[in-house]
């Protein structure tokens, strides 16, 4: 069986393994996810609860800066504040909330099928084509949308077209409307465009997305800056400027967690008959980490461990940190790659990807059995 990696080159990563050795790492896998598992307690609690509180705190703060948003101090002041805001509560809490990960504490505040993101984004759709598509069908093919995301070539093996000639713009706008992109992800637009698609689903599924995005835009771009007065300009600057902030991060942290050039895909027959020990190598193989410190961490939601999030997606993201020493030890013990780098490495190496396979070419993938 063979891979393919994102810089168009084979990689045999898992030939050497045999079938009791995937048997063994998924076995090594499942004590460790059991071990957090029943360490998980007060501690945990008072540090999800504490985010949040955080959270709010600087959500109000900058809200109020923002009240005197015409003296320029007071805007810059106000605006990277709300932004940290918006950063923390999507990455932090939002998107692991919707995880699960915190679900064993039996909070109906702090609950998967409660919680509601500030973004534009409904909850419920984000949770099926990222919860499920996605951590199903990690960098397969075909069956992974997050592959490209619909509008990117990020691999050889993806049919080249003259529009993506201009994919170094395609994913500067994307960055800075993340939000809208993750949106309208659920729709599978390869699906609408080729006619495959359920009319009234999509259609339920748009109407919750402008729902959505009129409480937001009601939000940020009208409530808030009218509590502002004759600042309602500035105010308005404001929270566009604190949005995109958001967007960028956001967007940043998860394509350097995803497409670095070592980071592989995997062909669609991949899933025949996977077993949990190849789907764990799977997770390995196709995850990159980003180096830093406690507070860098806190700012990606955690998803700097994006291989330890991609194996456990539902443990709570503060013990990512924890065990990610002991999942590197496992990818050393079976000459795994544990695919890891600074911010500015991981960046890169995506943007050279992203330019690289604007052009036609870049290699192609061997076959094998």
């Amino acid at each position: 069986m063979t891979v393919t990696t994102t810089a168009g080159t084979t990689a045999a990563t898992s030939d050497r393994l045999t079938a009791e050795d995937y048997e063994t790492i998924a076995s090594e896998l499942d004590a460790l996810r059991e071990e957090i598992t029943a360490t998980l307690g007060a501690r945990d609690a008072a540090y999800i609860r504490r985010v949040i509180r955080w959270q709010r705190g600087l959500e109000a703060g900058g809200r109020a800066l923002l009240m005197a948003s015409s003296l320029p101090p007071a805007w810059v002041a106000g605006t990277a504040t709300l932004a940290v805001a918006k950063i923390l509560e999507n990455m932090e809490i939002g998107h692991n909330v919707m995880h699960g990960q915190w679900d064993w504490m039996r909070d109906p505040k702090i609950h998967s099928t409660t919680w509601e993101w500030d973004n534009v984004s409904p909850a419920e759709q984000w949770k099926h084509s990222h919860n499920f598509i996605h951590h199903t069908f990690t960098n397969v093919l075909g069956k992974d949308n997050d592959v490209g995301y619909g509008i990117l070539r990020i691999a050889p093996e993806q049919k080249w077209s003259p529009a993506y000639v201009a994919q170094p713009l395609y994913n500067l706008l994307l960055a800075m409307f993340f939000e809208y992109g993750v949106a309208v992800h659920d729709l599978e637009i390869d699906k609408i465009r080729a006619g495959r698609h359920d009319e009234e689903v999509t259609k339920e599924k748009l109407r919750a997305i402008g729902r959505k995005i009129r409480r937001q835009w009601g939000k940020d771009y009208l409530a808030f800056p009218l509590l502002t007065g004759p600042q309602f300009v500035s105010t308005l600057a404001a929270n566009f400027t604190a949005n995109v902030v958001r967007n960028f991060w956001a967007h940043m942290i998860i394509f350097c967690g995803h497409f670095p050039g070592d980071v592989e895909l995997f062909e669609e027959e991949r899933l025949d008959g996977e077993t949990k020990g190849e789907w764990y190598v799977r997770q390995l193989c196709g995850s990159a980490n980003i180096t830093g410190g406690p507070l860098f961490h806190l700012m990606t939601g955690n998803l700097s461990h994006q291989i330890e999030h991609h194996l456990f997606p539902d443990l709570p993201s503060n013990r990512y940190g924890e065990i990610a020493p002991r999942v590197r030890q496992l990818c050393e013990k079976y000459d795994l790659p544990y695919h890891t780098g600074s911010l500015s490495k991981q960046v890169t190496s995506t943007w050279k990807k992203i330019f690289r396979y604007a052009l036609p070419g870049g290699g192609s993938a061997a076959k094998a059995g």
